[in-house]
């Protein structure tokens, strides 16, 4: 969280190597912590609705991003412009796109989720072309292309072992629809930069109208609040809360805002391999001969968009 809020005091005079070691950082935290979220997000299913298990998280996460970003004496408060931004992002990322994460998982495993999520790399450069026109550098291209074939190789046993039921292939599809809603959620995000919305303001509204949002649709649908207290709700709980969403998308608007979407984004390609050495300790999963080669290509293509300009 420090490196998030001396990040956004960075100016063009700043060192060049300063500002690659904290990117770097941000690569390195978001990717563990997405890597794990995976498998801890299995652990908040069964007792407790998947919706209301989101609402836990968010709602909990805003609250301590209100709660630091005013211990830091940072403004809280944002324009109209920027409110519907944050509103923007709270639908897209904290509410649909998380809403069918959790759905997702519980139709496929947690690996597979990470797997077919990595399609955000790409889905993201599309998406920012069409919204603001912005054409994306050859290189980022590539450095996409790399990551999906790639993440491809690294899965290719796991998919194709897989038993593609029509329960499991509407997992995917749940899948492809929140990578879509997470792309959305970086159109709005960005806006709210271009607002000129800090970081942790921005991103606590959103969390908390994603929460709130949410919550409005369980009260209509009917869906029972609950909680489970047990040991491994409540640490994956904390988990997802805390690194997951506060500690992981400080640093992920951040890096977002220096480096551009595309690069931030690109992280997805990044968490599959962490997902999986999860997955495979505790949900049995295997890895193929070919992911050592993935892994390669995933990497070659996270550094391929740093040693870039800035990218859309």
């Amino acid at each position: 969280m420090s490196a998030d809020r001396s990040a956004s005091k960075f100016t063009p005079t700043d060192s060049p190597l300063r500002v690659q070691w904290l990117d770097w950082v941000a690569i390195a935290v978001c990717t563990l912590a997405w890597g794990t979220t995976w498998f801890a997000i299995t652990l908040q299913l069964g007792i407790v609705d998947p919706v209301i298990s989101i609402v836990y998280r968010f709602a909990l996460a805003a609250a301590l991003l209100f709660a630091w970003g005013a211990l830091r004496g940072e403004a809280l408060g944002l324009n109209r412009a920027q409110h519907l931004a944050a509103f923007g992002v709270g639908v897209f990322t904290f509410a649909i796109d998380y809403a069918f994460v959790y759905w997702a998982e519980e139709r496929i495993t947690s690996a597979v989720v990470a797997v077919v999520f990595a399609a955000l790399a790409f889905v993201n450069l599309a998406v920012f072309r069409v919204a603001f026109g912005q054409r994306a550098p050859l290189l980022a291209w590539a450095a996409a292309g790399l990551g999906v074939i790639g993440v491809g190789l690294l899965s290719w046993e796991e998919i194709a072992n897989a038993e593609l039921s029509t329960r499991a292939l509407t997992g995917i599809g749940l899948t492809l629809a929140g990578v879509l809603a997470a792309a959305v959620g970086n159109v709005y995000a960005r806006r709210g930069e271009l607002a000129g919305a800090g970081v942790i303001a921005s991103t606590a509204w959103a969390m908390a109208y994603g929460a709130a949002l949410l919550a409005v649709f369980a009260f209509l649908t009917g869906k029972t609040w609950a909680f489970e207290f047990t040991a491994p709700y409540i640490l994956s709980l904390l988990h997802l809360s805390v690194v997951g969403s506060v500690i992981a998308f400080a640093l992920y608007y951040g890096l977002a805002r220096r480096r551009g979407y595309a690069t931030a984004s690109y992280i997805s390609a990044l968490t599959p391999p962490v997902a999986m050495l999860v997955s495979a300790l505790f949900e049995g999963k295997s890895w193929g001969l070919l992911a050592l080669g993935g892994v390669a290509l995933v990497l070659a293509g996270q550094v391929l968009l740093l040693r870039s300009k800035r990218a859309a």
